[in-house]
């Protein structure tokens, strides 16, 4: 039954996770976060009340209880939320014997793969590998083998942040300190990979709506209420797309031939939208898209959207041609002419409100993800629709 339920709260969401164990006694739901990696502990530990959550931290070891308690006052998406204690923390004079015989009991139940050497003061002045610790002679003290000034991390640092500053370094494990240089703990490298993997695969579902803490175990109802707001908001903005074509009834009825390739333009546009907003992303999370950049990029976005938007929108004009022709419209070349241009100032635009909506997302503190993929989409109808029927209302009305 136990391992049944830490699978369940292991694969859900922190609420409903809190949910799960709200039946549970103090002390079970203490030994069941205690499996878990620090993070997921102090995520489901937050959707309780904060008595509840002094209860059940009171019921831990206290040394997980102090750190799951700290790392509770760094934000959601932080290094400090998935922090561990340091347990191998010694002095600078602290000899090789004196940290191996200290270490021989506590490595049976922690996992510890370096040893902190910190000053009287706590802050953290060098790191000694296990390798060095084997290699090294009994007598001599940890500031003789120690790295000086190892790196390490903030708890203020987001994952994302973080992860760009490791991606290179592959260690088992990086010490965390505050802006002094204090040591607070510790951060697994598994640990970090593994929040980055989920903010990355949350970052699709993010676009449409798709709440980051949405897992396939949530209940339906948790799900409904989760997805329906951002239904509510892309009806609304449907509704913006759909007065564009209504504005423009006349010329519809006067040339179906129109309604005919609304949804083509519509659709080669979105995808062309996408498209960017997918590569902006990807480069935003990656880091890769630098201050002062943000220009060249949606210029790039723009021209490259201008290009792929001209040579669909010829093979889209052949196809209005030969229907018009069919149809002895006598606007049939024109009808041509307006499809192909149409569809590249469209597919322009789309490239560059791609580029342009998770810029400003991120310009107003907002995920850049959140919703993204709703907004593009009634962007890219509105210009797209808007064009294509007034060129058409202009040039054959």
């Amino acid at each position: 039954m136990e391992r049944s339920l830490l699978e369940d709260i292991s694969t859900t969401n922190g609420r409903n996770a809190a949910r799960l164990l709200g039946g549970e006694s103090d002390t079970r739901i203490a030994e069941l976060l205690s499996l878990l990696n620090p993070g997921a502990a102090v995520e489901i530990l937050s959707h309780f009340p904060d008595l509840r959550r002094q209860s059940i931290a009171a019921a831990a070891p206290k040394d997980a209880a102090q750190q799951w308690l700290l790392d509770h006052q760094f934000n959601e998406g932080s290094v400090g939320r998935l922090m561990e204690r340091a347990l191998a923390v010694f002095r600078p004079e602290t000899t090789v014997h004196e940290v191996v015989e200290s270490l021989r009991d506590i490595i049976r139940n922690a996992f510890i793969v370096y040893v902190f050497v910190t000053d009287a003061d706590g802050k953290l002045v060098g790191v000694v590998a296990f390798r060095e610790l084997l290699f090294a002679r009994r007598d001599q003290m940890l500031s003789e083998v120690m790295v000086r000034n190892p790196f390490s991390l903030r708890p203020q640092t987001e994952v994302v942040d973080a992860m760009r500053e490791v991606v290179t370094r592959h260690y088992p494990a990086y010490p965390v300190c505050d802006g002094e240089g204090r040591l607070l703990g510790s951060v697994r490298g598994q640990v970090l990979f593994e929040q980055q993997a989920f903010e990355i695969s949350a970052q699709a579902g993010s676009m449409v709506g798709v709440e980051k803490e949405e897992r396939i175990s949530t209940p339906w109802f948790t799900s409904f209420k989760f997805r329906h707001p951002w239904l509510q908001l892309n009806l609304v903005t449907a509704f913006i797309a759909a007065a564009v074509v209504g504005y423009f009834q006349d010329a519809i009825n006067q040339i179906v031939l129109l309604a005919v390739f609304l949804p083509v333009l519509s659709g080669q546009c979105s995808n062309t939208g996408c498209q960017t907003l997918a590569v902006t992303l990807r480069g935003m999370t990656l880091g890769e898209l630098k201050p002062g950049q943000a220009k060249r990029v949606v210029f790039k976005e723009a021209w490259l959207g201008w290009w792929n938007g001209l040579i669909v929108g010829l093979v889209a004009a052949a196809g209005m041609y030969a229907m018009a022709s069919m149809q002895h419209n006598p606007g049939a070349l024109t009808l041509a002419g307006i499809t192909a241009f149409s569809m590249a100032v469209s597919c322009m635009m789309s490239g560059a409100a791609g580029s342009l909506i998770p810029l400003g997302m991120k310009r107003m503190g907002a995920d850049p993800a959140t919703a993204s993929g709703i907004f593009l989409s009634t962007a890219t109808d509105v210009v797209s629709m808007g064009t294509f029927l007034g060129l058409s209302t202009w040039l054959l009305l």
